[in-house]
């Protein structure tokens, strides 16, 4: 199995309450990513590809696999910081 997903990366967890706040307000969540996220991937709009099994830490992994496609993740905590993520496929 095969996700596609983008996220949104943050130091702070009091910024990634205001910034999943703004999302499920409708903000543009690729606008978003390329304002704050500390990720590279935030030039591509946080939009991390496909990636299989084992690609990603842990956690990460395991919120991608419980949501649906175009569903955004509650706040996901990892050794990197704070994740906002969007499952954008899976195949």
């Amino acid at each position: 199995m095969e996700f596609r997903a983008s996220h949104i990366l943050v130091k702070d967890k009091r910024l990634a309450d205001d910034l999943l706040k703004r999302i499920k307000g409708g903000a543009d969540f690729a606008a978003i990513a390329r304002d704050f996220s500390t990720c590279p991937s935030k030039s591509k709009g946080g939009d991390l590809g496909w990636f299989g099994e084992g690609a990603m830490v842990p956690a990460f992994e395991q919120a991608v696999k419980r949501m649906s496609v175009g569903s955004i993740s509650p706040i996901v905590p990892t050794q990197f910081g704070f994740h906002i993520i969007k499952k954008t496929g899976s195949r």
